[in-house]
């Protein structure tokens, strides 16, 4: 008789490396790659579109109820399609991220995503990258890895990815925001950044992204 389904849990600071590697896992492993955090960017914008106060905890509350959130895999970053509108490339920019840090910080928010990721990983292998997909929303993976970067090389990377977009970024804005999402999210009472106890560690600062993944592999098939 099998088991339950498999489930790999990748967490760690924004532009750490983890969208890249998780999909890359998951397509190694043949298992569906669940972006958390695209989730609360789409929450962060719906939210930003209807001018809510985030702290009105009823009017977030009727937002999630009136919310039909879709993901699925793209060529690039996942796609997204909020109430039916593919908001893929809205979610993407440096402001809906650190909407997505403010979002994430409201148990509603948090409690209704997390019961839905939940739900996604219940009859299928799944690679989960966030900010606590090992701590809270998977406490139970096998198997938990924590992606790290330091902040000037995720600044770069970020840059460089908007770029390509053709979405303008100056450098030194980013490494600021980054800075500070960094210290929304591992302070926030609710589900803080932080790696789970078990999980391993590595540096993507060091290490190439086929590196990275060989390593999780390797982890992974060699407990």
């Amino acid at each position: 008789m099998s088991g339950p389904p498999l489930i790999v849990t990748i967490d760690g600071p924004s532009g750490s490396g983890k969208s890249t590697i998780s999909r890359l896992l998951a397509h190694r492993l043949k298992a569906t790659y669940l972006d958390t955090g695209a989730m609360y960017r789409a929450v962060g914008l719906a939210a930003q579109r209807q001018g809510l106060d985030l702290d009105d905890q009823e009017a977030v509350a009727g937002l999630l109820e009136a919310l039909d959130l879709d993901l699925s895999p793209g060529e690039e970053d996942t796609r997204v399609l909020l109430n039916g509108e593919d908001v893929s490339l809205a979610i993407r920019t440096p402001e809906m991220g650190m909407m997505a840090s403010r979002v994430s910080a409201i148990g509603v928010v948090r409690q209704r995503l997390t019961r839905l990721q939940r739900e996604l990983a219940k009859n299928q292998p799944v690679v989960a990258e966030g900010r606590d997909t090992g701590t809270v929303v998977f406490p139970q993976a096998a198997h938990k890895f924590y992606l790290v970067a330091t902040p000037e090389e995720r600044a770069r990377r970020r840059t460089a990815q908007l770029a390509e977009k053709g979405i303008a970024a100056d450098y030194q804005d980013i490494l600021g925001q980054i800075v500070e999402r960094d210290r929304q999210d591992s302070t926030r009472p609710l589900a803080p950044l932080q790696p789970a106890s078990e999980a391993v560690r590595i540096d993507s600062s060091v290490l190439s992204i086929d590196q990275v993944v060989d390593l999780m592999l390797t982890t992974i098939n060699h407990p």
